[in-house]
């Protein structure tokens, strides 16, 4: 697994505000979206494309293009999809499958409730979105949930990461052999006793949208 950790002042002072308890949901919302095209631009870095022709308004010139099939974007429900809107801004062509998975909140281990997603992802580059990286179980279920329907191609985009999070990650995509790419915006210090990252900045879906009673 590839690791890249943006090291860039708009992403800190982006990560920053998102960390103050002071941020509400609507400006929350609107620093995830901005962020999460800056780190779409590195994530993207490897994304397939084919050699084509444009008609410009003075001549024909050789160009590039998104390579068929198209690349496939998967927020990890429900936080992830406070992710969508800034990455379809920077490849809005690209099609969107849903994964819903919660961590079982004493054990720590991810189950899947939901997906929507295509039977045959073959050949399909794959974007995975997921604001935070705790435990690495969510994640590391939705990486093999996909390669288990073919796709050989994913990058996974986070906010904020925890070291034992990454090391988890790794551990169970590695022996899957399918390359696979880790892009976030900041490595923070530890998991606290309840699995939640410090510093951190508190439960993303909850800052997203609200608590649900």
């Amino acid at each position: 697994m590839e690791l890249r950790a943006l090291d860039h002042p708009l992403v800190s002072h982006k990560v920053t505000l998102l960390r103050s308890v002071e941020t509400g949901s609507p400006v929350f919302r609107q620093l995830v979206e901005e962020l999460v095209t800056l780190l779409a631009y590195e994530a993207t870095r490897d994304v397939r494309v084919d050699d084509c022709e444009v008609t410009t308004p003075i001549t024909v010139t050789k160009g590039k293009k998104l390579s068929q099939p198209r690349p496939l974007v998967v927020p990890i429900l429900r936080a992830g999809l406070g992710m969508l809107e800034g990455m379809m801004r920077l490849m809005p062509t690209a099609e969107v499958g849903f994964v819903g998975m919660v961590r079982d909140e004493e054990t720590l281990e991810p189950f899947t409730y939901a997906e929507r997603l295509p039977q045959d992802l073959s050949g399909r580059q794959c974007y995975v979105l997921d604001p935070m990286l705790a435990t690495g179980g969510s994640l590391g279920g939705t990486v093999r949930f996909l390669v288990d329907r073919g796709a050989d191609h994913i990058t996974c985009i986070c906010l904020l990461a925890a070291p034992e999070g990454i090391e988890r990650l790794r551990s169970l995509v590695d022996p899957i052999g399918v390359p696979t790419t880790l892009v976030v915006a900041a490595i923070d210090e530890r998991l606290n006793e309840h699995g939640y990252i410090v510093p951190g900045l508190g439960d993303a879906g909850d800052r997203l949208y609200g608590l649900a009673q």
